[in-house]
């Protein structure tokens, strides 16, 4: 399957204008890699620059974006509900301009009773932007039947 062809739509549970990520290029059992191009009207674009914020929730929706994979996919469940469980060890290196395409991986580090800890990185070209550590939780299915 190319992952690329994927509306990246079909694997979130967030909706305009709330998407950070623009679409899946990787996945296999431990990584997973989202791309994006930061426009001028992502909400979470302040005076040129994608605010801090702005990159946790990339990284968030990465993980959504896996986890959508999985269930859609490989288990032909619902998308799931997540919320950030913990943040640790952010480190910004520097905040991305409009038009900026960033690439944000994670790695999953553990998965246990609906947790998962992921290692993440965001980069753009050969410039790091970002790293953490983020737990996701999940909670229940997307009730919408346009996520079948």
């Amino acid at each position: 399957m190319e992952l690329e062809k994927i509306d990246i739509h079909e694997l979130l549970p967030q909706q305009e204008p709330f998407v950070m990520v623009g679409m899946l290029t990787h996945f296999d059992e431990r990584v997973t890699t989202t791309q994006t191009v930061i426009r001028e009207d992502n909400i979470f674009v302040e005076n040129g620059f994608f605010t801090a914020s702005g990159i946790i929730e990339n990284i968030a929706q990465t993980c959504a974006a896996r986890i959508g994979y999985v269930n859609k996919y490989i288990l032909q469940k619902r998308i799931q509900f997540g919320f950030i469980g913990a943040l640790r060890n952010l480190t910004l290196h520097r905040l991305p301009s409009i038009g900026e395409k960033i690439t944000t991986s994670i790695e999953v580090i553990e998965e246990v009773f609906g947790m998962t800890l992921v290692k993440a990185n965001v980069i753009s070209g050969d410039s790091m932007i970002a790293t953490s550590e983020m737990k996701i939780a999940l909670s229940g299915d997307v009730e919408s039947s346009d996520n079948l």
